[in-house]
């Protein structure tokens, strides 16, 4: 896609087939450019054992080429159909309690079974073969949401034995593996690789390296099982992009690792029913009921920028109620049409909502969509085309700006800190997030990095949370790096093997930071400890050893903030009132160029523009920047649920 453009997602096999030519022309109508079809139609395609009929959705297809749709489609390995649970009665996953899951919903299956990545291999050739030459396919989309429903991990015979050949692939000998588990430890040494079960069914925690290699080990099998696919869709269509479609706050594998084999990174953007199912305060999600939290979906913009190196889209956008969360808000008039406009200043080349009609029956029949199940259209349809007139109307293109900050973001420290928290709540996660809206509220853009970054030049500020351990990479990249860091807290704690290292944390090597961390106070949810001049530390709270320059420190007399030159360590998880101030000072160090920002409005530059969101309840006033000729969309008066869009003076 070389300019932005909306999609949808469509069933034809949910619909009679003398429906779907009106419904492409009225997809067409409206502005819509891109389809995704397929994902979970196995049982269609392909009825029974080898009875494969693909010819409902080659006319599905013929259909919406007439229109001038661009069609991806799904493999439908998400659903497999019940007459393979009955060929492969051992592909169910198990759950940490041992019980086997059933067929009746979807992603019934185990990644570690190689008999059903076998049938996903096939049905996913049958599909290449059959539909590669067609003239409306625009691309493929692998499987769907991998790991959603808490189905990453399984603790199977097959996941067993899958990890017991990881394991001696990993570390040679049982001896290696015994020192890296640090299994003299309660005696839990092992005389071969065939003793290790998994990390479940205990009487109480396994060894912490033994857990976090059974999730490295899950992880690398999505990989493997997305690989699989990628290989063939590849082979048939090298042309045509292959893309997946992730989560929001979903940490269970390493996604930066699948993006390996994918070309384009998708997400599905719910931000209602995200900011639901989150673990913010009620007061937050109060205020942000019918909007979502303003950085959440941000935040996995960036994220998925980067997983896609560069190139990503949203494959499901809420355009209205959700069915998934224990209450289900109606969005606020004009949420689709900013959430879209918040992706694409984000960089996204499509943004395609879910679903094009309400389905009258099945598990999501009380999802919304852009029609009613009467087809009569719901409020996102408007809104849907008033983003696809916008963007023909101010030729809305270019890419995303190169931020001047930075947070790196870590699969396997979620992982860490789930598996030992010290104090509950405590996260990795938690801490970008923190730091990535507090920079956010100055209007600055964020990139996100992975923790296998090797240089970290042209950004002014970089900050690397909570981080478990250091990767060889980012070592490198700390010690070259000559802008303003901020580390910590807990970050070089561990070694990769989820052991403390012999110079205890945070690790950094002579002459980055002259201090070691000797000692942890964990604070139970609810107690806090103000710090002088402002905020409060919560949760974690680290003694630090050395001579470092003392910034901040708590009425205790801790220091919360040291430095040494450029380089700032945090000691402690911070409330936001903490973490906004410890952002405001790094950025007034930095001498970072900022704007002033009403409350609930966030921006991101995309090629010749800026694009103004609000999250507010109620209309905000801008203030046209230094930097802007004016603008394009909207004005400085922004409604409750507003976009304007500003072009930038170096475009005159």
């Amino acid at each position: 896609m070389t300019n932005p453009a909306l999609g949808v997602c469509y069933y034809p096999e949910h619909w009679p087939e003398a429906m779907w030519e009106a419904d492409a022309a009225r997809m067409a109508e409206l502005g819509i450019r891109v389809v995704r079809i397929g994902e979970f139609a196995w049982s269609r395609l392909e009825p029974t054992p080898s009875d494969v009929r693909l010819d409902w959705m080659i006319r599905a297809m013929d259909v919406l080429g007439r229109h001038d749709l661009q069609v991806i489609v799904g493999t439908p390995t998400a659903t497999p159909p019940r007459w393979m649970v009955d060929k492969h009665p051992d592909m169910l996953a198990v759950d940490a309690q041992g019980h086997r899951k059933g067929f009746g919903s979807r992603r019934h299956y185990d990644f570690s079974h190689l008999g059903y990545r076998a049938e996903a291999a096939r049905i996913t050739q049958i599909l290449a073969d059959a539909l590669g030459d067609h003239p409306a396919l625009g691309g493929w989309q692998t499987d769907n949401e991998y790991g959603c429903h808490g189905t990453t991990y399984s603790y199977s015979p097959a996941a067993r034995d899958g990890f017991r050949l990881w394991l001696r692939n990993r570390y040679g000998t049982i001896g290696a593996l015994n020192a890296a588990w640090g299994t003299v430890f309660w005696s839990m040494e092992y005389n071969s690789f065939e003793q290790i079960d998994l990390p479940n069914l205990l009487v109480c925690d396994a060894a912490p390296a033994h857990e976090l290699d059974f999730r490295r080990y899950s992880s690398e099998q999505v990989s493997a099982f997305n690989k699989v696919q990628y290989d063939i869709l590849k082979a048939r269509r090298p042309d045509l992009p292959v893309i997946h479609n992730f989560m929001s706050r979903y940490s269970e594998f390493d996604h930066y690792r699948l993006g390996e084999s994918i070309d384009i990174a998708s997400w599905d953007s719910y931000p209602i029913g995200h900011l639901a199912k989150s673990d913010e305060t009620p007061e937050h999600k109060a205020q942000y009921l019918r909007q979502g939290d303003p950085d959440n979906a941000a935040f996995h913009h960036d994220l998925y920028r980067t997983v896609g190196h560069g190139r990503w889209w949203i494959m499901e956008q809420q355009p209205g109620p959700v069915n998934w969360a224990d209450a289900n808000p109606d969005p606020l008039p004009g949420m689709a049409r900013l959430w879209a406009w918040e992706a694409f200043a984000h960089g996204a080349e499509v943004v395609s909502y879910f679903r094009w009609r309400q389905a009258p029956f099945g598990q999501e029949q009380m999802h919304a969509g852009l029609l009613r199940p009467d087809s009569e259209p719901a409020p996102g349809y408007a809104e849907a085309g008033q983003v696809a007139q916008e963007l023909t109307q101010i030729g809305f293109a270019g890419a995303p700006a190169r931020a001047r900050i930075a947070l790196v973001y870590d699969y396997e420290s979620e992982w860490a800190w789930e598996i030992q928290p010290q104090a509950a709540g405590f996260g990795h996660g938690n801490h970008v997030r923190a730091l990535y809206a507090a920079f956010r509220k100055h209007g600055l853009d964020v990139d996100v990095l992975p923790p296998t970054t090797a240089d970290l030049s042209g950004y002014q500020i970089v900050a690397i949370p909570a981080l478990m351990a250091w990767t060889d990479e980012l070592r490198e990249a700390v010690a070259n790096f000559d802008g303003h860091l901020l580390i910590g807290p807990r970050t070089g704690s561990k070694t990769a093997h989820f052991a403390i290292p012999p110079q205890l944390g945070p690790d950094l090597g002579a002459g980055l930071l002259d201090a070691r961390i000797t000692r942890i106070d964990s604070l139970p949810e609810g107690i806090e400890v103000a710090v002088k001049g402002g905020g409060a530390t919560r949760l974690w709270r680290e003694r630090i050893e050395g001579g470092p320059e003392v910034v901040m420190e708590d009425v205790e007399g801790v220091p919360v903030l040291v430095s040494q030159g450029k380089l700032f360590y945090l000691t402690a998880s911070g409330d936001k009132a903490l973490v906004q101030r410890v952002v405001d000072y790094l950025i007034a160090e930095a001498d970072t160029p900022t704007l002033t920002l009403p409350a609930g409005v966030r921006c991101r530059v995309r090629g010749d523009f800026r694009i103004y969101v609000n999250y507010a309840s109620s209309e905000q006033r801008l203030t046209l920047a230094p930097d802007e000729a004016g603008y394009v969309l909207g004005g400085a008066s922004i409604a409750a649920a507003g976009v304007t869009v500003a072009r930038l003076s170096r475009a005159d």
